[in-house]
């Protein structure tokens, strides 16, 4: 007795006291919450079936993995925290060493059904495996998910579109007399810490996150929390692979004015032109959903560009024609020149070379060319003496209708040479169709891409 009371002064006069062991499998015992008892799984936990259960809802967006335009598809990847109050839970901390908390199978307690309403596929990566529990009460829930869900995209403003892709969620079959639900963070917040924790954004960038509660009007109805995630693409990949090379196309085409309409050139080299944005137009359509309501100003914006270089090829095609016929009469001229060389030789056997051009007439009619070496009396017949004074005056009027038969010849060769040199009408009419078409051009090409720029930068 007397070494148990001396030990015991030992121990006070030391300070130290033998600590009590706790474990967390003694809150459990105390509170009979194992498997087997359906008081903890079975129902919701309440004492009182008409009091609701208030659930807590917090959500984070981590990443966005995906947007799939075509499929109308939204994945992110978020983080959701779920808190309630289970009435039949409560211990005194001080009981049990400070234990003020508890890990166990999420599978023993009930949980709220609560879930996403856009979401298309079930959730690859596996729900959390545990829950916490307080001494007051309070359960909470961390889920990661990987959510396929979908969004209505508008893409009328496509690649400078700002997407926006509600994620509601509700319980399943409890009304909002079984379940209220609430958000345990506001719009600020949630955009806040959703950019703190943000790893990948893909090819956008997020702007914030909106939370909003729609609270049911009866008790039959359900309260829904609608977390709005908005988003804006980045532009800048779509600007130098697609909108870029269309314009480029669009200035090649400008650029063909420069080619010669004599050749088939530049027919050939509008409609390669004019093939190349018709393959970009066919990537575009992988890219763009069916289901739009409104035609795309992307759309809008190669329809365009291959409407008015359709109608360049167009305008070519009818220049080209015109100058053909040109090409076609020049042909026809030229067989009529041989056909009248022909005729001068039949009709002049001592026909000179050296005058050939300057003898084509418009009729198959010659003009004789008195030889300088054989004089007019030389080819009279010999005459008496008498009629000499009369071959005299024939001499001398045929000399003078010679020169002014030379003084014509001149005129018709200067005349034919000028013909020669000046277009065709069918070629000038050509040419005046091309200068007024290209500034017609350059004007609507200009107009529609200011007016397109405009609505894109004004939406």
């Amino acid at each position: 007795m007397m070494l148990t009371g001396f030990i015991f002064l030992l121990f006070l006069t030391d300070g130290v006291f033998p600590e009590k062991e706790c474990s967390y499998q003694d809150v459990l015992d105390h509170l009979q919450l194992n498997r087997s008892n359906e008081l903890y799984s079975m129902t919701r936990p309440v004492k009182n079936y008409k009091r609701p259960t208030l659930v807590s809802l917090e959500v984070l967006l981590y990443a966005i993995l995906d947007v799939v335009e075509k499929d109308q598809k939204f994945i992110p990847y978020v983080w959701t925290v779920m808190r309630w109050h289970n009435e039949y839970i409560s211990w005194d901390p001080n009981q049990f060493c400070g234990i003020d908390n508890v890990s166990l199978p999420a599978e023993v307690l009930w949980v709220p059904d609560i879930i996403i309403e856009e979401m298309t596929e079930k959730d690859k990566a596996p729900p959390s495996p545990y829950l916490t529990i307080n001494n007051k009460g309070d359960v909470e829930v961390h889920n990661d998910q990987v959510l396929v869900s979908t969004c209505r995209m508008h893409i009328y403003r496509f690649p400078f579109d700002i997407q926006n892709c509600n994620l509601s969620f509700k319980s399943i079959i409890h009304t909002a007399k079984d379940i209220r639900l609430q958000p345990s963070d506001n719009s600020t917040e949630a955009t806040e810490w959703s950019r703190d924790v943000m790893r990948t954004q893909y090819e956008w960038l997020f702007l914030n996150m909106i939370v909003t509660i729609n609270n049911a009007s009866d008790l039959i109805s359900q309260d829904i929390i609608i977390y709005t995630i908005t988003m804006k693409r980045r532009s800048i990949l779509y600007i130098i692979n697609f909108l870029v090379p269309v314009l480029f196309f669009l200035c090649l085409d400008l650029a063909s004015f420069l080619i010669s309409d004599n050749g088939g050139e530049k027919l050939s080299f509008k409609v390669t032109v004019l093939l190349a944005v018709t393959v970009l137009q066919l990537i575009l359509n992988e890219i763009l959903p069916a289901s739009s309501n409104r035609i795309p100003l992307i759309a809008l914006y190669c329809i365009g560009i291959f409407a008015l270089m359709l109608l360049s090829l167009l305008e070519t095609i009818l220049v080209t024609h015109l100058m053909e016929k040109d090409s076609q009469a020049s042909k026809e001229n030229q067989a009529d020149k041989c056909q009248r060389k022909d005729c001068n030789k039949r009709g002049n056997p001592n026909f000179h070379n050296s005058h050939q051009e300057g003898n084509e007439w418009t009729q198959c009619a010659c003009i004789y060319d008195v030889s300088t070496c054989e004089t007019p009396s030389e080819l009279l017949p010999v005459t008496k003496e008498g009629n000499s004074r009369k071959v005299m005056e024939e001499y001398h009027a045929l000399e003078k209708l010679s020169d002014e038969l030379r003084e014509m010849q001149k005129t018709l060769s200067l005349l034919l040479s000028n013909a020669k040199e000046k277009p065709g009408y069918w070629t000038r009419v050509a040419k005046k169709v091309n200068t007024f078409f290209f500034i017609f051009y350059l004007t609507v090409v200009s107009l529609f891409l200011i007016i397109l720029f405009l609505k894109w930068n004004n939406g």
